[in-house]
């Protein structure tokens, strides 16, 4: 079997199963497994897979067939232009969320700024800030303990010195932070996700009846402390932003910016 007839056989099955963007998942997969870019992939249509590499791109297509996220099968996913491992433990990174480390560089930040990312998950964005944001002190939080251990992972991964702490949201701060990244689950309870979205774990997707129960809790817990932050960044659905913009207000943050899914509060 060559490039060609994996990729119209591979484009076959994962339609059948109604897989969205079949044929692009067919090619990731030859490119992972080929070592070679798409543009290469589709100029030598007739390079013959080898036994291992057929065997190998057909037990990945069956997985793709049951709709598991084709960033678990890969093992990584693309955030800002660098890789981050991914597994079951931990949601797929969103390109949507790109864009707020892009509202994030257009702040005006004090020099060395101190900056919290709640709900880690990956380690995305507060790995992405680190890396981004010039001098900047960075500590991730996160609950569950599968996520933590690739976070710890992507930490490595990027050679970075970042701690990560266990908590419930921004409970027990290690420190005073000049801006909170808050991606928190805002799916509201009981909403049809897509069968992808379905093998991801549920606590990362779903925020409670309305999808906003986290972020209710988190600006609860930023009012309480003794310290305030000058920036939080959130993430939902644009159709809960107002509702959201309520929240954040009621606890002494107002609305600066909105950008996709992404909205700035400052204090």
């Amino acid at each position: 079997m060559n490039v060609t007839d994996f990729l119209k056989f591979g484009e076959h099955k994962l339609e059948e199963a109604s897989v969205p963007s079949s044929r692009l998942d067919v090619l990731i997969l030859l490119e992972d497994c080929l070592g070679r870019d798409r543009a290469w992939l589709l100029a030598h249509p007739e390079i013959e897979l080898t036994p291992n590499q057929k065997n190998k791109l057909l037990r990945q297509l069956e997985r793709r067939r049951s709709h598991e996220p084709l960033a678990y099968i890969r093992g990584f996913s693309e955030f800002y232009g660098r890789n981050f491992r991914v597994n079951r433990h931990v949601l797929e990174p969103r390109p949507e969320s790109e864009t707020m480390i892009s509202l994030l560089k257009k702040l005006s930040l004090p020099p060395n700024p101190h900056i919290a990312d709640v709900g880690a998950g990956t380690g995305c964005l507060g790995i992405t800030a680190g890396l981004e944001i010039v001098d900047a002190k960075v500590a991730m939080y996160e609950i569950d303990s599968g996520a933590i251990a690739v976070a710890r992972h992507n930490l490595h991964l990027h050679e970075l010195h970042i701690p990560i702490y266990k908590r419930d949201l921004l409970s027990r701060p290690a420190d005073i932070y000049d801006v909170v990244l808050a991606n928190l689950p805002y799916v509201p309870d009981g909403w049809k996700i897509n069968k992808a979205a379905g093998a991801e774990p549920r606590i990362a997707i779903f925020g409670g009846k309305d999808g906003l129960s986290l972020y209710r809790r988190l600006f609860e817990q930023l009012e309480k402390l003794t310290w305030t932050p000058k920036f939080v960044l959130t993430e939902a659905l644009p159709p809960q932003h107002e509702k959201l913009a309520t929240i954040a207000n009621k606890h002494g943050f107002r609305l600066i910016k909105s950008d996709d899914f992404i909205q700035v509060f400052q204090s």
